[in-house]
């Protein structure tokens, strides 16, 4: 059973579409500013709390942590969803935008979970990213987003693409060639590979 762990961060505010279907819920920092202004209660507040403009909740369960740390706030949630071993999906809210290096140690951070064996959807109006591990994933046709596919780890072998003007059949791309941007859609994709940690993104295309 497919279980979802709904993370928001602290970036630039994006719609939290689809969060109430979630199975748990962790605000960080200055996410929970944001779950508050669309109404949504976390089963978890975590952060150092040096954004977050409002006075904790005293009925929601509260993990903090110090200002100076090594992991960064979101990477803090996503290690904790990770350790409680109940989800097979997290699903990142408000993590683009803002600073590259925040937007980075993001992406980063979805690879972590994606060794850990969690599929990872980060979002916003004009972005779509997918990390994942080993597997196939099926994603309906957006004519009006480009379909881009890259290695967050070393390489990624045995990848496979149909449904897509450009396919590939039991492929290896690297994460220091950029072969796999901008595809463009010819139906449904099917994406598989079997070895790696695999970045999907989808991207509004200009004057759509």
């Amino acid at each position: 059973m497919n279980r979802v762990c709904a993370i928001i961060s602290g970036g630039d505010f994006a719609p939290l579409d689809g969060i109430e279907k979630s199975d748990y819920i962790i605000a960080c920092d200055k996410g929970l500013d944001y779950a508050a202004s669309q109404g949504i209660t976390p089963d978890l507040i975590l952060g150092d709390f040096d954004s977050c403009s409002g006075r904790l909740p005293d009925d929601i369960p509260v993990l903090s942590l110090p200002v100076m740390k090594d992991d960064t706030d979101t990477m803090a949630a996503i290690r904790h969803a990770a350790d409680m071993n109940r989800f097979s999906e997290l699903r990142i809210y408000c993590a683009l935008g803002g600073r590259l290096d925040h937007l980075f140690a993001n992406i980063q951070a979805g690879a972590f979970a994606a060794r850990h064996g969690l599929t990872v959807r980060i979002s916003d109006e004009n972005t779509r990213i997918i990390i994942m591990p080993p597997g196939e994933i099926r994603l309906p046709a957006e004519e009006d987003f480009s379909l881009s596919v890259f290695a967050l780890s070393d390489s990624c072998r045995g990848l496979s693409i149909s449904g897509a003007l450009y396919t590939l059949d039991d492929a290896e791309i690297t994460s220091s060639f950029p072969i796999g941007v901008s595809n463009q859609w010819a139906g449904d994709a099917l994406i598989s590979f079997t070895e790696g940690i695999l970045m999907i993104v989808m991207s509004r295309m200009p004057n759509s």
